[in-house]
């Protein structure tokens, strides 16, 4: 079933490590604090999203 084969690989790819995900949550309590509790959900994933691509950069 090749074409099969090829679909799972787009559809279903295997992270080899879950430390992005870990280092994700805690970028995430670093930025939920007493102070920000007001933000959001939309401000907070847009800050979220802000701080990662500053990282990559990096």
């Amino acid at each position: 079933y090749p074409t099969l084969a090829r679909i799972a690989l787009d559809v279903l790819p295997a992270q080899a490590t879950s430390v992005p995900c870990e280092a994700a949550f805690s970028g995430g309590e670093r930025t939920a604090n007493k102070r920000r509790m007001r933000l959001g959900r939309k401000l907070f994933e847009e800050l979220q999203v802000c701080k990662f691509n500053l990282r990559q950069a990096l």
